[in-house]
């Protein structure tokens, strides 16, 4: 995305590094000067399609392509009110209508077809459909809820952890300090050797450090998942991941042409087909044809090879 440019005031990343395109409910880029010079007031239109715009509605653009900020504003705004799943219809077929029409209306929206109709069916949907609407945005599905639980548990076991680990940090500190002081005491008072000493309390203090514990694996949950927060892998340290494996690779491939008996006269090269004049009277191919692949030279070679095939067989 470093070609951005503002389509209004022609700024571009390249010269202004700090530069923020925002959209909004058009799908329309303003960069975030522009946004604030044109909608002082709070409201205003927009300078390509004159839509009236609200200055609360403009996001930070996240793709490098406008259009597909509208569609996923656009797409949470439908799904928001459109929560009906499978289990809510008869059959199949009804729940597939049922998506259908999702697209169509997100379809519609983002490229500006039949706006105000398209609006009145949404509406309409609305109001036939307010108890389903509110019953379905209070209601969790089982995998929400299970998914909630399991990020519930994870959080309590990473916060029990923390202080399991402030708590041991504290002791070890303490005892530190403890053995320091006596370390000193004991220079100053003792007619030992100096590195005797030092090194009795050296010992002491690894063996009076706290160590600290090993993550717990957590027990297993009732129903299959594969789903995980991050936050139980994320306070166990490198040490809690497995090495990646290292496949063993074989020798590289080498390509060996292959060799054709023909029982007839040898074939012409590709590059005699295209000079000595094989192909003069061939039409040659469009761009279309070139498109998909399609070479003249390369069917008049093919053809010359089928034709003297098998002359010489008996």
């Amino acid at each position: 995305m470093d070609d951005q440019v503002c389509p209004r005031c022609k700024t571009t990343k390249y010269r202004n590094p700090s530069l923020k395109l925002m959209v909004n409910v058009c799908g329309h880029t303003l960069c975030e000067s522009c946004v604030e010079l044109l909608f002082l007031k709070g409201s205003g239109s927009c300078p390509e399609c004159n839509v009236a715009l609200r200055r609360s509605n403009f996001r930070v653009q996240l793709f490098e392509d406008s259009n597909v900020d509208k569609e996923v504003q656009i797409r949470k705004r439908i799904l928001k009110d459109f929560n009906k799943k499978e289990d809510d219809f008869g059959s199949l077929d009804e729940y597939n209508d049922y998506l259908e029409m999702i697209e169509e209306l997100v379809f519609n929206l983002c490229n500006n077809i039949d706006i105000i109709n398209t609006n009145k069916r949404i509406e309409q949907y609305k109001r036939d459909n307010r108890d389903v609407i509110m019953k379905n945005k209070l209601k969790l599905s089982k995998d929400e809820l299970e998914l909630e639980q399991i990020v519930e548990y994870e959080k309590e076991q990473f916060d029990q952890r923390r202080k399991e680990l402030a708590m041991i940090e504290a002791e070890n500190r303490k005892q530190k300090t403890k053995n320091k002081e006596e370390l000193i005491d004991s220079l100053m008072a003792s007619y030992e050797d100096a590195s005797a000493i030092v090194d009795k309390f050296t010992q002491k203090a690894e063996q009076s450090q706290i160590q600290l514990p090993k993550p717990v694996a957590p027990p297993p949950v009732a129903k299959h998942t594969h789903f995980s927060s991050g936050i139980a892998t994320g306070f166990q340290g490198q040490h809690g991941f497995l090495a990646v494996p290292k496949l063993e690779e074989g020798p590289l491939y080498v390509y060996e042409p292959q060799g054709f008996e023909t029982d007839g006269p040898a074939p012409p090269s590709l590059e005699e087909v295209i000079n000595n004049g094989y192909i003069r009277h061939i039409r040659l191919e469009n761009l279309a044809e070139k498109a998909g692949g399609f070479q003249t030279n390369i069917s008049c070679l093919r053809a010359i090879q089928e034709a003297l095939a098998g002359l010489y067989h008996g």
